[in-house]
């Protein structure tokens, strides 16, 4: 499967010539998305481009549940109409639109349909599959699976799911607001978690309006991987800081045509903005990845660095090439196997812990979401929190590190970490001589990199390392 989240018929083209040379089966993936910009002449016209780059199959793929069941019908006839490519149509559940989205499809053609067991659908997942079965049975469509068969299997995966059920989204089932905000299952279930790791929780319906914003500002690119997580994430900055205060380096790219071309014009205004940041003239109008040269040798070294060996796996090489910022972590702790979850039993009562003494401080090491931290309770009930371990920090070209963290000596201007997030590296060297609105620091949240500034000029002292999870409104830099 070969898909692009903005629908650039370019960037679809290397991919699939390297696919087609090993003798495999391209299958080109259009993105499904609702806007002024997205009709079904333009689904057509992409369609017979991606046939004719060499596309073996088809594949709509309505990530956000945004497809309509009639709508399916004739965008699937249309489609059937322009090329002779067999069509896969994966329909997630979010909107509950999906099982009668896939029963149409299948009515105009569509020859393969993307379902899931009962245990493990519905929700931000895909309809389940014994349903399908059942409403296709007897009809010219039915697949001749057991459902009883199929019955068993929900079954088992009825234990497994409850082993993660921490991870669990709460939008177990159909939320229409999707159908105004369009945002895929995966993205919802993210915007979830990101809100409240930034203590926001209360903050979803005002992200919500604010994606259909920033999607229109931003060309109207479908929501997918990674465009659902660009446009999404900066419409949590955006609530939370102010319309476009803070753009990620990734909405800027974005914003400046390094993912390729958007399906429609951008805000001009967020445009220039990004262009003076990133300080360049103009936007790509090429195909980016042109401009990209052969990393291959470069990623190799690199990698062999990391694992401190003289030969690595191909695949090694491009775990890190598509992961340069998991990859480190994930090679360290590769060798201790796959994690395991299991279901958690009730936790037994606490025993009281012994009063401190009076005018000391009791301490202890508290885990919050897999990071511990060191707590220190005093006597008057306050509490200081600082991280008890850092992960390891991603290879870049950066400054030398700060030793660990340290305290606000109060003799300066004081930069602080506008999200939680973790300290990717610092923009500038140790004790360096720095502008006021000078980036200093780079902090990835919600998987976007932030620039954070300086609030004044100043000499900069760091004081956390890099790789140092920090909360939102820590101090990270002091300026004397």
């Amino acid at each position: 499967m070969v898909f692009d989240a903005v629908n650039d018929p370019r960037n679809f083209k290397a991919a699939t010539e390297a696919a087609k040379k090993t003798g495999k089966h391209v299958q080109a993936t259009i993105s499904f998305a609702t806007t002024p910009f997205h009709t079904a002449e333009k689904y057509v016209e992409l369609a017979k481009q991606l046939a004719g780059e060499g596309a073996d199959s088809l594949c709509l793929k309505d990530m956000a549940g945004l497809l309509k069941p009639y709508e399916a019908y004739d965008l699937v006839k249309a489609i059937k109409k322009a090329v002779s490519l067999p069509i896969e149509i994966h329909s997630h559940a979010t909107t509950g639109m999906s099982v009668a989205t896939l029963a149409k499809a299948a009515e105009a053609g569509a020859e393969i349909l993307d379902t899931c067991i009962s245990s493990l659908a519905m929700g931000t997942s895909h309809s389940p599959t014994e349903t399908m079965v059942e409403i296709f049975k007897g009809t010219e469509y039915d697949t001749g699976l057991d459902t009883k068969l199929l019955l068993e299997i929900a079954e088992y995966f009825r234990e497994v799911r409850k082993n993660y059920k921490k991870f669990e989204s709460s939008f177990l089932g159909a939320d229409t607001r999707i159908l105004a905000a369009q945002v895929p299952g995966g993205m919802l279930s993210n915007l979830e978690g990101q809100l409240k790791e930034q203590g926001a929780a209360d903050k979803m319906d005002a992200v919500l309006k604010e994606i259909s914003v920033v999607q229109k500002d931003f060309g109207y690119p479908p929501l997918v991987t990674p465009t659902s997580q660009i446009v999404g994430t900066q419409a949590v900055f955006n609530v939370l800081f102010g319309r476009y205060a803070k753009l990620t380096g990734e909405s800027m790219d974005l914003l400046v045509g390094k993912y390729g071309a958007c399906p429609a014009p951008k805000n001009d205004e967020v445009v220039k903005k990004a262009l003076e940041t990133l300080k360049m003239e103009k936007a790509i109008t090429h195909r980016p990845a042109d401009d990209i040269p052969n990393e291959f040798g470069k990623l190799e070294d690199e990698t062999k660095k990391l694992l401190g060996t003289d030969k690595v796996d191909v695949e090694d090489v491009l775990t890190y090439a598509m992961f340069p910022k998991v990859a480190p972590d994930f090679f360290k702790k590769r060798a201790n196997g796959p994690v395991k979850f299991t279901a958690e039993p009730e936790a037994p009562k606490a025993a009281a812990a012994a009063p401190a003494a009076a005018g000391s401080a009791a301490k202890y090491v508290v885990n919050v979401n897999g990071a511990d931290y060191n707590v220190v309770v005093r006597p008057e009930g306050t509490m200081a929190v600082t991280p008890a371990a850092a992960p390891a920090a991603a290879p870049a070209a950066a400054a030398p590190a700060a030793p660990a963290a340290a305290a606000p000596s109060g003799a300066g201007a004081v930069v602080h970490a506008p999200v939680t997030g973790t300290i990717v590296r610092f923009a500038v060297a140790e004790g360096a001589s720095v502008a006021a609105g000078q980036t200093v620091v780079i902090i990835e949240s919600m998987k976007m990199e932030l620039e954070i500034k300086a609030t004044s000029a100043g000499s900069i002292h760091f004081l956390v390392p890099t790789g140092t999870q920090v909360a939102a409104q820590q101090a990270v830099a002091e300026l004397s």
